[in-house]
């Protein structure tokens, strides 16, 4: 489940990313930062949905 945790970071940071670019008129930066968003944020969601919020306990 760390794995889930990490992936939730970057999902932030592709958000951050996105947001930036598109402020900066970068649009090659823009679509990428918004495809990892939209990548990274599905699966998180997904195993969050799935199997539970990680707690760090078994």
């Amino acid at each position: 489940m760390g794995l889930v945790i990490i992936f939730a970071i970057v999902t932030l940071l592709a958000a951050f990313g996105a947001y930036s670019a598109i402020k900066n008129k970068n649009l090659l930066g823009a679509f990428w930062g918004l495809a990892s968003f939209v990548v990274f944020g599905w699966f998180v969601f997904m195993t969050i949905k799935e199997s539970g919020f990680p707690m760090g306990t078994h």
